[in-house]
């Protein structure tokens, strides 16, 4: 068995996107744990030469044969989830077929999990947030996610950021943690019902982005414009805890394929 191991993140047109998670990725890929073990940094769209048939096709030029791919999104509601699963000729969780053609691979595939309510990451949006809390009991929270209109991935946004808003709730010691989606368009209603029902607690909105982009930086707060809230646009990278998390998923599973 030769292991590799294919990180897969969106891309942007932004290249400071695309390095923030390069940066990460190799971070994680320096572990004396990953001594030898080839990793690559790959994207779902837009940053051509780096697509995913290009992660898998450098992979196994350098002779990998069981490759473990790790998608780098914040839910498993992302629809580009089980897109990607699709083309690796996983089982489709919907009824909703994916624009992305079938790889061309041949070592064998595991895929991995998104972050979703990952305890690290929600101590990291703790940590983004902190320079925005003056006396948590009297705060809530408004955690503003993609999203998603398709059935069973805006379920799984719903659950996994209860989950991850109930993490941030607990650990900051907030009044109450709500979420939102922008697709569908959520985050105004949303916010003017929290500040309708509790108009004696301030709000703190905490986007779930990787990077910072167009979306923490444009799309965000134009939703909410007009409303009072508290808002620094930080996003999950750069930080080490993705770093750590990225290195989690792969020891994990190189530790279980080496068992067998």
């Amino acid at each position: 068995m030769k292991p590799g191991i294919l990180v897969i993140s969106h891309g942007s047109r932004e290249p400071e996107w695309v390095q923030l998670v390069d940066d990460a990725v190799a971070a994680a890929a320096a572990s004396p744990r990953l001594s030898g073990v080839p990793v690559v940094s790959s994207f779902l769209e837009i940053v051509e030469g780096r697509l995913i048939q290009d992660g898998i096709d450098t992979l196994e030029q350098q002779g990998v044969t069981d490759l473990y791919v790790v998608p780098l999104f914040v839910s498993s509601g992302s629809t580009h989830v089980d897109e990607i699963g699709q083309a690796f000729g996983l089982p489709w969780v919907s009824d909703l077929e994916g624009d992305l053609s079938t790889f061309r691979v041949a070592a064998k595939v595991t895929y991995g999990l998104p972050i979703d309510d990952d305890l690290e990451i929600a101590e990291l949006l703790v940590a983004n947030i902190a320079e925005l809390s003056t006396e948590p009991a009297k705060e809530a929270l408004l955690l503003v996610g993609h999203g998603s209109k398709e059935n069973v991935f805006h379920e799984r946004w719903q659950q996994g950021l209860t989950r991850l808003g109930e993490r941030l709730r607990a650990l900051g010691g907030f009044a109450r943690a709500e979420y939102a989606m922008l697709l569908p368009d959520q985050a105004a209603a949303k916010l003017q019902e929290m500040q309708t029902k509790h108009p004696e607690e301030s709000v703190i909105v905490v986007p779930l982005f990787l990077s910072q982009g167009y979306f923490t930086n444009h799309v965000i707060p134009k939703r909410l414009s007009g409303l009072t809230y508290r808002y620094n646009g930080r996003a999950m990278l750069p930080h080490p805890a993705i770093e750590r998390w990225l290195e989690r998923q792969i020891t994990g599973w190189l530790d279980r394929a080496r068992e067998k």
